[in-house]
């Protein structure tokens, strides 16, 4: 009988370690604010309406980052398949100057944004930024469909655009 009762223990604690993926953003997230290419300050909530009634692939990057850089060949394969959806590009770049150069050297097709709050702002702790490139696909609805793959080519996001 206490054996029955250490293993249901056991299998308690293990559930309850289970971490559970967002589906949705935070107050604080939707508020985060943002940079547009033209200097203009938008939330992210602002950046979700833009988009409204399309799926978006979000991607946080940096111009500085070899792995965002050598997985830009897939990302790009990623929209050929997929023009329909809306990609969206958070940058942690170190400067506005050195964002806008990335974007063009590496000629980053989609929506731009500078993520002013940084990997710890708002945005950046809600999703736990530990590495980079970051995806995230959110549905029509601004619902995340899959929070978090590091290859634009990962089959999760390939079944989330289905």
């Amino acid at each position: 009988m206490k054996r029955i009762g250490y293993l249901l223990f056991l299998l308690l604690i293990t559930l309850s370690c289970e971490t559970k993926e967002p589906i949705q953003f935070s107050e604080k997230v939707l508020n985060d604010t943002f940079i547009d290419l033209n200097g203009n300050k938008m939330t992210f909530n602002d950046i979700l309406d833009t988009n409204k009634e399309k799926t978006i692939v979000l991607e946080v990057w940096a111009s500085w980052c070899s792995d965002c850089i050598k997985g830009m060949p897939k990302l790009k394969a990623l929209q050929n398949k997929h023009k329909e959806v809306a990609y969206v590009f958070l940058s942690l770049d170190r400067s506005h100057d050195a964002w806008k150069r990335g974007i063009e050297k590496y000629k980053v097709v989609g929506q731009h944004y500078f993520m002013e709050s940084g990997r710890q702002g708002p945005f950046g702790s809600f999703a736990g930024l530990n590495w980079i490139p970051r995806y995230m696909v959110i549905d029509k609805n601004g619902k995340i469909k899959l929070f978090e793959a590091i290859e634009a080519d990962d089959k999760n996001i390939s079944e989330a655009l289905k």
